[in-house]
């Protein structure tokens, strides 16, 4: 890297959707108040693993550029600042309520460490992004925070109460994306399905899709983030059966598929819930792929209660899994829980990955024949509508939205032939 390429700030990202969204905003104002020669770590605190990941990083990169500016930022710094302005390494620790207004990067603070108590915000940041840099698909923050209180997760005292942003707000966002050109947007947050909650009305989730998406004819496509299953609205549910702009990929934070489980974690749904919305969404859109998060080795987990975790992948038809294995996580009330074992906890989490592998490829394979709309994220590679990986026959433009047949399969990537 030579060091021209170094005057400019870099963020290096951890963790969630909504992070890599925040890294973008955090660049513009790093950029807006002429930084320089500046690392931006966006860090995460979702498990004692991540965090470790953080500190590793932090570390790796004082040796590799001792001449630059370390700042960390994120739900880690925001959960434990002490423990990062503690770091040699470290220039400055800043909260994830400050590290998303412009004011924070205008002047250095006497301070090492500026982090005010997330938990006293009531309203979103006011910001509005041109684009992410490199990407043909782009992240819009709708919420932040979460009122729950699952036994596992530290995430709410990271991230604060949960914050709507308004509709109005949205749609500007959405118009400025599809006017650069994006052809998909996400919207994220910390828990989805909790939006407008606390907004005048309180619309759902559902309603503020359909509106915006009414405002907003030129976005091609949409997608969601990680899904509540308690949290799914009716109006949402009309918009899977009859708005075709809306990807049929879902994710569903599901974390568990036994009973006993779910309600040790003080989950809000249990597992026929889970099963009886995957039949629903998929009556109304036969075609989707259903993705979820679980977690393998809760304490208290038998090896019978791990088997409906196991059986739900196939009852609930998901294929899009991300597996978790249990990491015990100070300040939470499941750290105090009787754990499983280390060597028990990797063993389930690796049948559950198993269990996911298998049946995505099974999905895959069910796509073959069938034909698909690809964004392009390089010339000749990008994603289809259920958010699988394609490999296209013929280079296009980046960012364009070509139709495909799929020819087959290959190392786990759809094969597309350029349809006229």
């Amino acid at each position: 890297m030579s060091t021209d390429d170094r005057k400019e700030p870099e963020v290096v990202t951890f963790g969630c959707r909504l992070n890599s969204y925040e890294s973008e905003v955090m660049r513009e104002h790093a950029k807006a108040a002429g930084w320089t020669d500046t690392i931006i770590v966006n860090s995460c605190a979702v498990t004692t693993e991540a965090e470790r990941q953080v500190r590793q990083t932090i570390r790796k990169l004082r040796r590799e550029r001792p001449e630059a500016r370390i700042v960390v930022t994120g739900c880690a710094a925001q959960i434990d600042p002490a423990k990062y302005g503690a770091m040699t390494e470290v220039d400055q620790v800043i909260g994830n309520a400050e590290k998303m207004k412009a004011e924070s990067y205008l002047a250095t603070p006497d301070e090492k460490i500026l982090v005010t108590d997330i938990m006293e915000l009531r309203e979103t940041a006011e910001h509005l992004i041109g684009g992410f840099e490199g990407r043909a698909r782009a992240f819009v923050e709708i919420q932040q925070g979460c009122d729950h209180r699952c036994t596992f997760c530290i995430i709410p005292f990271g991230r604060g109460p949960n914050r709507s942003t308004p509709m109005g707000r949205i749609a500007d966002q959405l118009k400025a994306l599809a006017a650069a050109s994006f052809g998909e947007v996400v919207l994220t947050g910390v828990d989805i399905t909790s939006y407008g909650s606390d907004l005048p009305g309180q619309p759902s989730l559902g309603q503020m899709v359909r509106r915006v998406l009414a405002q907003v004819p030129e976005l091609p496509r949409l997608r969601l983030s990680s899904l509540d299953p308690k949290g799914v609205d009716e109006d949402l549910l009309r918009l899977v059966a009859d708005e075709p702009r809306l990807m049929p990929h879902f994710h569903l934070s599901i974390q568990a598929g036994d009973d006993m489980i779910l309600k040790r974690m003080k989950r809000r749904h249990l597992r026929d819930e889970v099963i009886a919305l995957a039949q629903k969404l998929r009556a109304l859109r036969p075609d989707l792929a259903l993705g979820a998060d679980i977690i393998a080795g809760f304490p208290t987990e038998t090896e019978e209660m791990f088997a409906q975790s196991l059986a739900i992948v196939e009852e609930a038809g998901l294929s899009h899994l991300h597996v978790f294995p249990y990491s015990s996580r100070p300040g939470t009330p499941a750290a105090k829980m009787p754990a499983v074992a280390g060597p028990v906890v990797k063993e389930r989490a690796a049948r559950l990955r198993a269990k996911g592998e298998a049946a995505m490829a099974e999905f895959l394979a069910s796509r073959i024949g069938k034909t698909a709309s690809v964004l392009a994220e390089k010339t000749d590679f990008g994603h289809c509508e259920h958010y699988l990986p394609v490999r296209l026959s013929s280079p296009v433009e980046e960012g364009s939205i070509v139709p495909v047949r799929i020819t087959g399969l290959e190392e786990g990537v759809l094969l597309g032939e350029l349809m006229a």
